[in-house]
């Protein structure tokens, strides 16, 4: 019976975890481990979509629960919570009543921004991102226009159980109308930065930062999941915008904008704050955790600017930021024993190409093959950088974690 009631409690733990947006082997190693400090030994397999935990009864019959992960969103302050309970069930060992009833506890104390609360984010990281990328005052504001627009559609499609790629596609379009529209009537000076800084609300940073680390610790089958739904994504957005684009052209001619600002290496990290910040409450991450997710941020983009003031070509200058904000993130994991995914994700937010991907898609649009396949090249070096440096940064602190484990 008891065997019975903590299989039920880690299976739900561990669905939880999921459907948080929490990594694979965070998944696997909760639940291994809550069933490991009460003796019990376990077998579990989980990827994007799928959860099985399998354990032997009291009567040496195998007993399996699965679980079918259905599409989730983004809650980091849930993965926080959870992964502090498993880490108290696991030290304390109460009895099974006991665990369930705290199991239950921790799911109904979680935080969520209020609705408001949530469009502020959606405002702040458009807004935020569209100065960082060099949108003056008014770009900047109605990129945080934008920015809400897509958080109304992509908050209502979620409520009618959209897939992604709809999803985003449509926002994608909307917002990208809109802007152009905007620029049409003479009030965007510059509506690439309006697009580029609303469209950083659509990169699928979680799922990038999520595969990569999947790949680190060998669930190769759940990062190249991920990596598709990343690449699918990015199609989705490029076909939104681009398709904005053309009816933009159809009705008033060519979209133009003007030259980007040049920002001073200050302003860009004060910027990249306050996009971070942002992306600090649509990732519901709570109190001193999201200033210190927005300090990653804007400390990752000074690196950045340092390693090239010091010779670094911008490859180079991009991998040394990801190894930081890969080093940043475990390091205030292990200070303030949260996972450490909470700081990565929104650390390397100013890293991730936004404007790579538009301007992609843009000279696809103009029929510049030559600047298509050279822009494409560049951003995807750009990902790969920053993937090595996240990987490097990350897989030092796995060695060294299991080091110190070896040694208890």
């Amino acid at each position: 019976m008891e065997h019975d009631i903590l299989l039920d409690l880690a299976t739900d733990l561990g669905y939880e975890l999921a459907m948080s947006g929490a990594e694979t082997y965070r998944i696997e190693e909760s639940v291994l481990r809550f069933l490991s400090a009460y003796g019990i030994a376990a077998e579990v397999y989980s990827i994007p979509n799928l959860l099985i935990v399998s354990i032997l009864s009291d009567h040496d019959h195998p007993v399996t629960r699965m679980r079918r992960i259905g599409q989730h969103g983004n809650d980091l302050d849930a993965v926080e919570q959870l992964t502090g309970l498993c880490r108290r069930l696991c030290f304390g060992k109460p009895e099974p009543e006991e665990a369930l009833r705290l199991f239950q506890e921790t799911k109904a104390a979680r935080r969520q921004y209020s609705v408001p609360g949530v469009y502020i984010g959606h405002f702040l990281g458009a807004a935020g991102f569209s100065a960082f990328y060099g949108g003056g005052l008014t770009d900047s504001l109605l990129a945080g226009v934008c920015g809400l627009v897509v958080g109304y559609i992509t908050r209502g499609l979620a409520k009618r159980h959209s897939n992604a790629f709809f999803s985003t596609i449509t926002s994608a379009f909307l917002m990208a109308f809109l802007a152009y529209g905007l620029g049409a009537a003479g009030l965007s000076p510059r509506p690439d930065m309006t697009i580029i800084g609303a469209l950083m609300l659509l990169v699928p940073g979680l799922l990038f930062t999520n595969a990569m680390r999947d790949i680190i610790y060998g669930d190769t089958n759940s990062g190249v999941n991920r990596i598709v739904q990343v690449v699918l994504i990015g199609g989705a957005l490029a076909l939104g915008t681009g398709a904005a684009w053309q009816l933009t052209d159809f009705l008033w001619g060519a979209p133009q904008s003007r030259e980007a600002i040049h920002l001073s290496v200050p302003l860009e990290c004060l910027f990249a704050a306050v996009g971070s910040i942002g992306f600090s409450v649509l990732f519901n991450i709570h109190g001193p955790g999201g200033l210190l997710c927005a300090l990653g941020g804007a400390l990752s983009w000074g690196v950045y600017r340092l390693a090239g003031s010091l010779g670094c070509g911008e490859i180079l200058a991009f991998f040394w930021s990801g190894l930081f904000s890969s080093v940043y993130s475990e390091i205030m994991a292990r200070l303030r024993k949260y996972p450490a995914i909470s700081y990565l994700v929104v650390s390397i937010f100013p890293l991730i190409p936004g404007a790579g991907v538009y301007y992609t898609m843009n000279h696809a649009l103009q029929g510049d093959m030559e600047s298509f396949a050279s822009q494409s090249m560049h951003t995807a070096a750009i990902a790969g950088a920053l993937a090595v440096g996240i990987l490097l940064g990350s897989t030092v602190f796995r060695m060294y974690s299991e080091w110190k484990r070896n040694r208890k």
